[in-house]
């Protein structure tokens, strides 16, 4: 079997381990076909900087995956990003890194919520009725702005939610509305397999993927990508199979990304 993954970080995001040749011949040697670079996006302001690499190390980034593909040319790699939205960026995705870097291809993410002037995080910060709603309209705005070829781990309000009730149902179908207008596909993320599991009142589960998130997909016309999420070369195939396998349980279609291949 070969495979794909189009979610991989690097040490730069301060939070991984590895360079894009380490997951690049990890990858080859795991079978896969084609490999997408997308480490979160160095920002012109260098906001958040904990979890991201510096606008002064973009060009190295760049140079890295070029490196990359000259040491291993059996494999295919790509170069994106992965994306958090605001107005004040949107010229830098759309003029530095599409046209000007060239980049195949931007993912965009709500690692961080925008409310009452300030940024929660998603994965903890996110889990009253308002703060959800907050999280959906601003993923939803990120997928109206038409930037970005899929959203990474669309419901990780899961790390946040004790149970599945109408709140996070409503959440969710506007999430998943929003993807079908826009056609813009989402995410079952491996990482979030990997991780460990959440205890809730109706026991133990993954903080995310959710399951009844995507159980609740099956009624719109969305498409899904299923991604390693790997922030180590030794996971950079890791769960892949397993979110793969809950995309032909659930019959969601996957997307098909070859025209950047």
């Amino acid at each position: 079997m070969t495979w794909t993954n189009y979610h991989t970080h690097t040490y730069r995001c301060k939070h991984a381990s590895g360079d894009v040749e380490d997951y690049a011949r990890a990858a080859h040697e795991g079978g896969a076909t084609v490999l997408g670079m997308s480490d979160h996006t160095a920002l012109p302001d260098d906001q958040w900087p904990d979890v991201r690499m510096s606008y002064a190390e973009l060009d190295d980034y760049e140079q890295a995956i070029a490196d990359a593909q000259a040491a291993v040319p059996e494999l295919r790699i790509l170069k994106g990003m992965e994306c958090e939205y605001t107005k004040e960026y949107h010229a830098f995705y759309q003029d530095e890194l599409r046209e000007q870097r060239q980049f195949d291809y931007l993912i965009g993410a709500a690692h961080y919520t925008p409310w009452n002037g300030e940024w929660l995080n998603s994965f903890g910060e996110i889990g009253s009725p308002s703060t959800l709603r907050a999280y959906t309209d601003y993923l939803c705005h990120t997928m109206a702005t038409g930037l970005f070829d899929f959203i990474a781990h669309p419901d990780v309000f899961g790390a946040c939610q004790d149970t599945w009730n109408e709140d996070v149902e409503a959440c969710s179908r506007a999430i998943l509305q929003a993807a079908a207008d826009t056609q813009t596909p989402l995410e079952i993320n491996g990482n979030g397999l990997r991780k460990a599991p959440k205890l809730t009142t109706d026991g133990f589960r993954q903080p995310y993927p959710w399951r009844p998130f995507w159980e609740l997909a099956t009624e719109y016309p969305i498409q899904v990508v299923c991604n390693s999420d790997a922030h180590h070369p030794h996971h950079v195939l890791a769960s892949i199979d397993i979110a793969s396998q809950w995309a032909a349980e659930l019959n969601l279609e996957k997307a098909d990304f070859s025209h950047w291949e």
